[in-house]
C-alpha cells in the first residue's frame, strides 16, 4: 500500500489561536464525493454459484486464499453472527457517511490536493489491531468492531479497549489512521518527545473533528477524561518530580503512552487512572503551543518537540 507523501507538509492556512475556544472552519463550499461499497452484504448473501463472479468483482480481497476458505467463511455461524450484528448496528449507514463527509472535507480544506477514498465496509472476524486500513484511494472498515461496546462478542476483550468499540469511534480511527499514514514522528526516544509527538496526532484529530467529543478523540470514557482533567497538576508535577521528561526509558511507553487499562505511576491509586496519560498531556502541552504561538499547522508539524513545550508556556491546570 502506497503513502501520501507529503501530505501534511502541504497545509497552508493558518489556526486561529482562541482563548480556551475551539474554531469551526466553514468547510460547507468544499466539495467531497464519497462512496460507499458494502462489502460484506454481498459477500455473506453470495451463494456458491456466484461466488466466483463476486471473487471476479473483488480480487484485491479474495485473491489471497482458494475459494474453499471463503466459502466456509460465508457459511460459518460466528462469522455470521457477526454480519447478522453489523446488519442490526449499520441498518442505516448515512450518520457514517456524513461524518466521514465532513471529516474528508476538513482534510481537503487544509490540503486541496487530497482525494475522498472510496469507502469499503466488511467483517473482519474481530481483526481488533487493523479496524481501519486507509490506503490512498481505498478505505476499509471492520464493522465488526464497532457493534457497540456491551456486545456479547467483545467478552473477551478487556473493557479499557472494548470502551472504543462503537459507532462513533469509526471517524475517529479513520482520521488518525490518514493521519498516521502521512505524519512522520520525531525519531528522537525521551518521553518529552513521545509524549508531543502523540500529543500533535490528537491535536490534528481535534482540527479534522472540531465538532468530535474530547472523550471520544482521546478513547477515554467520559469519567476518565474528568479524572484526567482533574488531576493533571498532580500527573504533571509527578513527571517533573520524578525527571521523566528527558528519560530514554523504553518502560515508560508502557506505562503513559501504549494502550493499557490504567497508567502506572506505582501508587495505590493507579486503578483510578486512564491509560495513556502521557499521550493526554503531551496533547495539553501542544494545544497551549498553539495558543500562545501565532504558528500554521505546517509548523506545528515540523517544529522539534522540545521547541513546542519550551514555547507552549504549558502550565497544568489546578
Amino acid at each position: 500500500m502506497t503513502r501520501i507523501v507529503g501530505f501534511l507538509l502541504m497545509i497552508v492556512l493558518f489556526f486561529g489561536c482562541e482563548d480556551d475556544q475551539k474554531k469551526i472552519i466553514d468547510v460547507s463550499n468544499i466539495n467531497v464525493n464519497i462512496t460507499v461499497d458494502r462489502f460484506e452484504q454481498k459477500f455473506y448473501k453470495t451463494s456458491e454459484k456466484n461466488f466466483k463472479e463476486l471473487k471476479k468483482d473483488y480480487a484485491f480481497m479474495l485473491s489471497n486464499a482458494d475459494d474453499s476458505v471463503w466459502l466456509n467463511k460465508i457459511k460459518s455461524e460466528d462469522e455470521r453472527y457477526l454480519f447478522k450484528e453489523s446488519e442490526r448496528i449499520f441498518s442505516n449507514f448515512s450518520d457514517v457517511k456524513q461524518n466521514l463527509k465532513n471529516l474528508f472535507k476538513h482534510i481537503k480544506y487544509y490540503n486541496p490536493k487530497f482525494k475522498s477514498p472510496k469507502v469499503i465496509t466488511h467483517i473482519s472476524d474481530l481483526d481488533f489491531e487493523y479496524p481501519v486500513i486507509y490506503s490512498d484511494s481505498l478505505l476499509f472498515i471492520s464493522l465488526d468492531m464497532y457493534l457497540g461496546k456491551d456486545n456479547i462478542v467483545y467478552r473477551s476483550f478487556p473493557s479499557y479497549l472494548s470502551e472504543n468499540y462503537k459507532k462513533d469511534r469509526i471517524v475517529v480511527d479513520v482520521a488518525k489512521d490518514i493521519i498516521n499514514q502521512s505524519y512522520q514522528k520525531s525519531k528522537n526516544r525521551t518521553f518529552l518527545y513521545r509524549m508531543i509527538n502523540e500529543g500533535r496526532i490528537i491535536y490534528l484529530i481535534d482540527s479534522y473533528l472540531p465538532a468530535i467529543s474530547d472523550d471520544l478523540k482521546i478513547g477515554y470514557s467520559k469519567e476518565r477524561l474528568v479524572f484526567a482533567e482533574q488531576n493533571e497538576m498532580d500527573i504533571w508535577k509527578y513527571f517533573i518530580e520524578k525527571e521523566l521528561l528527558y528519560s530514554n526509558d523504553k518502560n515508560l511507553n508502557k506505562r503513559f503512552i501504549d494502550n493499557a487499562p490504567f497508567s502506572k505511576f506505582y501508587l495505590e491509586s493507579d486503578q483510578e487512572t486512564p491509560g495513556r496519560i502521557g499521550v493526554w498531556i503531551g496533547w495539553q502541552i501542544v494545544q497551549s503551543y498553539m495558543k500562545n504561538n501565532d504558528v500554521t499547522l505546517q509548523q506545528l508539524l515540523v517544529e522539534k518537540p522540545e521547541e513546542i513545550y519550551k514555547k507552549s508556556k504549558y502550565k497544568p491546570r489546578r
